[in-house]
């Protein structure tokens, strides 16, 4: 039925347009004014308004018209924005076209501008068209339509609903379609009058369009905003909602990080780690600790793990924290064997608080089982989330490859208390307690140059293979010199790049003489003023970047312990030891070998070096060091040379050495404890022991070996100090080169059993070392010092300084001044130079600080004739050959001299004189001896035999080594007075020796 009525109402529509075009305002009001309010939300406002406004009938008084046209839309702005916001959502098409359409009045400039003009009452004056009258002879269009008048309100309700369902565009075009311009059509007659003219359009109606489009625009764009607002209401929310969701979800927590508990570092004693049982007495509870390392003897009382019994089923390892602490993980590794592959695959864990009651640790679901070692050598970390507070914590190893073995650490936080741990520390000094990397350390290093630029000085001393800088840092009141009469000492560490707490308290001890050097510190000062300090972190740069990746308790013993290039830089360096033993056995010293500064073997720099060894071997040649150490890891002691052990002497060698009268009886003991293998001392033993006490002593708990080593039992006596060679010897060592090449006294100082400690220990182990440190560098100025001059105060560099009963010289420097590291007593001293007499002297050392002066003032000596003696010869020592007395030869012998050197004619007649003199003597001497008397046909021999002698003596000489010659001979006893300058002086430089050692 509504159907029906509504197809009714669209015919009589299209069929009663022409004639509703002609009624009345009024009626046309009456018949559409809802209609008329749809079409102007669909921009048909403007036709309807000129309609209007050209009716003759709506009022005597068109200037009256005006305003109230005026005001009508100003009344209708509600119920078009009300269709409007109803007609949105079922016409979108509608909606563009009005954008479209809206938009085109505010394009005309010329809108303001007939405000301004009066000529606006015009259209009142053309009511007097006879045309209008015709549309009100037209009844029937309004009678038609008065009938529809009544069913209005539900016809217009249809229409909305037939629009929302059609769309406005299936009911106008057949009406009228769009003009050539393209605008939306217009209902017919909407704008015309009566007549049939058009309406002109007034400047309010063209006004008006613009300001309701710009408000209808205003309207959507706030609706669009509360839509947006609204949508990001919704989304925050969602967002708080999802946030709360996920904390509610049991997300695995990052573990705590605490620091180790202490079994690398024993820290936590022996008598806090238990085990269920034990294999047999070399693998105890207490060696199952993390890196501990077993003797070379795999059944020895010292073992490289904890192993359990065999036969037993339930095995735990237990540590006892002595209270409560957070337990945060364990990390475990395999047992120390060359030739055994022990280690644990899984375990529980278990915690008490009482050691009888135990409580296994659960993932949630049942017993947590952690799986551990894949492998001997590499540490397994295993994580507790979140930490277990208790005092004791169990190991239960569930599965394992060969033999149960197991070294561990364990992870814990302390827990905050009342009182003080007797291992808490609180540092005084204001340092940065950290582990520096590469890059941190230069950065330490520049800003340490920066808070003190009058007494640091950085330098490299070379490039490490990777091509890292060797960074020193030189600590004097005058850096970037050496200072008449001022020692050079020097601190190495980072030999090994896995040994990292000497480079952290490298760092440290500049930090601290920096600070309290601007502070005033009496000390400090003394020591910066009166000592240049050089100071090197890392000689292994490139290795300890390896070993800082992996962290310090992941890494395993050896890893970082060499270079990229797979050397030992410690044990790298020239092996002089033997060349110094071997003339030693054969009677070279100090004839044909010196005690000190043995050169490098020929093309040893050639070989087998790594490439920082070589950088440290210029260095060490640059620098007049008179003191040093190497800081390294592993134990905690200080080692002193000989770091390689001498070979031991066959008995034949022992009783030539005995044979020789001038072996005393000490040197002769000596030589048997060495024999034997006990000791391997050098010959300033006393002065290394009382170095190395000096730091052992200074430290607060080196001395403390009642418990044994790290690894063993106590080799140092309960001293705290050990001769090397008698405990781990080495060939090759840095310290055997730097006694032996140069006036270096050189020690190895191992601060402890951790190698990487945690960076929470950094405090601790600075507290203990840092006494140590500073009166090891105190130790440079004990002994003699002097300068060595000529008669002109011209300083001598390259003079040998010997004091008797050591046999190890020393050297000066280029600006002519020594130091020689001695104890305390009387000793006399003789400084040697080429070309001058030599000069002794008796100097007294005292228990006061400070070095004791002795200087040395020497004279020209002839043995600047005795080397040009010498040249004439080709630089080679001159043979005297026993012959038997002859008289004078006679002027014939001159020439034939002369023919041999014919460059030294001038020469000649002074030394074939000094020959006659030499002969004369050996043949007075032989008569007295063997109680002859010379016959004439002795003589003519002779006298024939010494005119050859000059001719004959350089042919035989070359074939012949040169050193022979130095050694006297039974049959030489002569008077010469250049034979004690001959036999008794050392070599020099100046001297160009070769040498063999069979």
């Amino acid at each position: 039925m509504r159907a029906e009525v509504l197809v009714i109402w669209v015919a009589l529509t299209l069929c009663c347009a022409p004639v509703a075009a002609r009624e009345d305002v009024e009626e046309e009001d009456k018949l559409s004014g809802d209609r008329v309010q749809v079409r102007e939300t669909r921009g048909l406002v403007e036709p309807r308004r000129r309609t209007e406004e050209g009716g003759v009938g709506m009022s005597d008084e068109p200037a009256e018209v005006v305003p109230d046209e005026s005001k009508k839309p100003k009344k209708k702005k509600t119920p078009e924005e009300i269709e409007a916001a109803r007609a949105k959502k079922a016409a979108e098409k509608e909606a563009k076209a009005k954008k479209q359409k809206a938009p085109k009045p505010t394009k005309k400039p010329k809108g303001p501008k007939p405000t301004k003009k009066p000529k606006a009452p015009k259209p009142t004056k053309k009511p007097k068209a006879p045309k209008a009258p015709k549309a009100t002879k037209k009844p029937k269009a309004t009678t038609t339509v008065q009938p529809t008048t009544t069913n209005r309100p539900a016809l217009d309700e249809e229409e909305e609903r037939l629009l929302i369902e059609l769309g406005w565009d299936t009911l106008i075009p057949p009406v009228t379609p769009k003009g050539p311009g393209g605008e939306e059509p217009v209902e017919p007659g909407l704008g015309e009058v009566p007549g049939g003219r058009p309406i002109t359009t007034t400047t309010e109606v063209i006004m008006y369009i613009p300001v309701a489009a710009k408000k209808q625009e205003e309207e959507e764009e706030r609706a669009r905003i509360a839509k947006a607002e609204k949508a990001e209401r919704e989304r925050k929310k969602w967002e708080e909602e999802e946030e709360e969701r996920l904390k509610q979800i049991s997300v695995p927590v990052e573990p705590k990080k605490c620091p180790p508990l202490g079994l690398e570092s024993h820290r936590v004693e022996d008598d806090q780690l238990l085990a269920s049982s034990q294999s047999h007495h070399g693998f105890t509870a207490q060696r199952g600790r993390l890196n501990m390392q077993g003797s070379k003897d795999e059944e020895d009382l010292y073992g490289g793990a904890w192993c359990a019994e065999p036969e037993e089923k339930n095995h735990w390892f237990e540590v006892d924290a002595r209270r409560e602490v957070e337990f945060t993980g364990v990390i475990t590794q395999g047992r120390n064997s060359e030739q055994l592959e022990d280690f644990v695959s899984s375990y529980f864990v278990a915690f008490s608080n009482d050691s009888r009651d135990w409580t296994t640790l659960q993932d949630g679901y049942a017993e947590w089982l952690f799986y551990g070692n894949v492998d001997k050598d590499t540490p397994v970390l295993g994580q507790f989330s979140p930490p277990v507070v208790a005092r004791y914590i169990r190991i239960l190893p569930q599965s394992w490859n060969g033999s149960l073995c197991l070294r561990a650490e364990i992870l814990a936080c302390q827990l905050p208390s009342s009182y003080r741990s007797e291992n808490e520390v609180n540092p005084s000094d204001d340092l940065d307690f950290k582990h520096h990397n590469y890059k941190d350390m230069r950065q330490m290093m520049k800003v340490i140059n920066e808070e003190c630029p009058n007494i640091t000085r950085i330098y490299n001393i070379g490039k490490s293979s990777q091509g890292l800088k060797m960074y020193a840092m030189e600590i004097s009141d005058n850096p970037g010199e050496h200072e008449t009469g001022e020692p050079e000492f020097r601190y190495t560490a980072g030999l090994h790049g896995n040994e990292a707490l000497g480079r952290e308290l490298l760092l440290l001890l500049m930090q601290f003489l920096c600070k309290e050097y601007n502070d005033g510190n009496p000390r400090v000062q003394r020591l910066v003023d009166g000592v240049r300090i050089h100071l090197v972190p890392s000689l292994n740069p490139d290795a300890y970047e390896l070993a800082f990746e992996m962290g310090s308790e992941m890494g395993n013993w050896a890893l970082g312990h060499w270079t990229e290039e797979g050397y030992d830089i410690f044990q790298n360096f020239p092996d002089l030891n033997s060349i110094l033993w071997g003339a030693e056995d054969r009677g070279w010293v100090p004839r044909v070998v010196p005690n000190h500064h043995i050169p490098l073997p020929e093309n040893f720099l050639n070989g087998s070096l790594a490439t920082e060894t070589k950088a440290i071997i210029s260095w060490m040649e640059r620098n007049p060091f008179v003191l040093g150490a190497n800081l390294q890891g592993g134990e905690k002691l200080v080692a002193y040379p000989f770091d390689m052990q001498r070979p031991v002497i066959s008995l034949t060698d022992s009783r030539r050495w005995r044979s020789n009268a001038d072996m005393n009886e000490e040197t002769w003991a000596r030589i048997q404890r060495q024999r034997d293998g006990s000791l391997r001392e050098t010959p300033d033993d006393a002065m290394f022991r009382w170095l190395a006490m000096s730091y052992a002593h200074s430290h607060l708990t080196m001395t403390e070996t009642y418990r044994g080593s790290c690894h063993g039992d106590d080799i140092t006596g309960g001293q705290g100090i050990t001769n090397r060679a008698s405990w781990d010897p080495v060939v090759g060592s840095m310290n055997d080169f730097s006694y032996l090449h140069t006036n270096c006294f050189e020690l190895s100082i191992f601060l402890g059993c951790d190698k990487f400690p945690h960076e929470s220990e950094l405090p601790l182990e600075w507290e203990n070392n840092r006494e140590a440190l500073l009166s090891f560098i105190e130790q440079v100025n004990r002994g003699i010092k002097g300068v060595v001059r000529d008669v002109e105060g011209n300083p001598l560099p390259n003079a040998t300084i010997s004091v008797e009963g050591i046999r190890h010289d020393v050297k000066t420097a280029p600006s002519g001044d020594y130091w020689r590291l001695l104890n305390p007593g009387e000793y006399r001293v003789t400084a040697k130079v080429d070309g001058y007499t030599p000069q002794t002297r008796l100097c007294m050392v005292g228990y006061d600080s400070g070095a004791t002066s002795c200087s040395f003032t020497l004279a020209k000596s002839n043995w600047d004739r005795i080397k040009q003696i010498m040249a004439i010869n080709g630089k080679r020592p001159i043979r005297l050959v026993t012959k038997v007395n002859a008289p004078k030869p006679t002027a014939a012998s001159s020439p034939a001299t002369a023919t041999v050197d014919s460059h030294a004619s001038a020469q000649n007649a002074e030394r074939l004189r000094r020959l006659r003199i030499m002969r004369l003597r050996r043949l007075r001497q032989q008569r007295l001896r063997a109680g002859l008397s010379t016959t004439p046909a002795t003589t003519t021999t002779t006298t024939t035999t010494t005119t050859a002698a000059p001719t004959t003596i350089p042919e035989t000489e070359r074939t012949t080594s040169w050193y022979d010659s130095w050694f006297p001979v039974d049959s030489w006893n002569t008077e010469n007075p250049f034979d004690s300058v001959i036999f008794n002086s050392a070599p020099t430089q100046d001297y160009p020796f070769e040498y063999t050692i069979d």
